[in-house]
């Protein structure tokens, strides 16, 4: 396994390469948002440790960019602890966030459990359609109609996946947990935020033909008009 460390804190991200290496990772460094790109696209990591605070182009910025081509798991390690710059973290594609100072062991389970995310196991399955809806797993695509494909991130295409085969039923959030995440892999923060991902892309690609709604205290469903 490959870990990019990206951050502009020397002396931090020799502790983070030292805890990683000792657990087995290959570790490739970068210490402003720019050459993260670089090394990303140049040596295909297995996962991203991602400072915010960084020269050049700022953390959520590279987020951003790394998710716009990648399902490549990314974790956040900052020192903003403010509730809105977790949200937002999240919500550009991030798959968990760890606020600084932190414990290596509480790093590396951290990371063990983003990689076990990302590596869970899916059935193989052919495209599932639900009206004008069809999602094809296999190339996490999703299309209504004869309209051009719109790509979803690993998650994204999970979550929908088991929404689509139980439409208008409301999923328990502990299901849909374990079903995208598998065992110990997730948590309800980690669900709300990719909720609002697959939300925000339906909504904008589908107007009104789709709704994902919460049903307070116990899942969410899913409803075609």
């Amino acid at each position: 396994m490959k870990a990019l460390i990206v951050d502009d804190d020397l002396a931090l991200a020799d502790v983070i390469s030292f805890t990683l290496r000792h657990a087995g990772f290959e570790v490739v460094l970068a210490h402003d948002g720019q050459a993260a790109l670089d090394r990303w696209e140049k040596e295909a990591p297995d996962l991203v440790i991602l400072d915010l605070n960084l020269p050049k182009l700022d953390g959520l910025t590279v987020c951003r960019r790394i998710r716009a081509h990648s399902d490549t798991p990314i974790l956040i390690l900052s020192v903003r602890d403010d509730e809105e710059d977790i949200v937002t973290g999240l919500q550009l594609g991030a798959d968990d966030y760890i606020v600084k100072p932190f414990s290596p062991r509480q790093l590396v389970a951290r990371v063990e459990a983003v990689l076990r995310r990302s590596s869970a196991p899916s059935t193989p399955s052919g495209p599932i359609i639900v009206g004008k809806m069809t999602l094809d797993p296999s190339r996490n695509e999703l299309r209504w109609g004869e309209q051009p494909g719109m790509h979803l991130t690993r998650l994204e295409s999970r979550l929908l996946e088991i929404l689509m085969r139980n439409q208008n039923h409301v999923i328990p959030t502990d299901t849909l947990i374990g079903y995208i995440c598998g065992p110990l892999g997730g948590d309800r923060v980690m669900l709300k935020q990719l909720v609002y991902r697959l939300r925000r892309k339906l909504d904008e690609a589908f107007a009104d033909s789709v709704v994902l709604d919460a049903v307070s205290g116990v899942g969410y469903t899913l409803k075609f008009r």
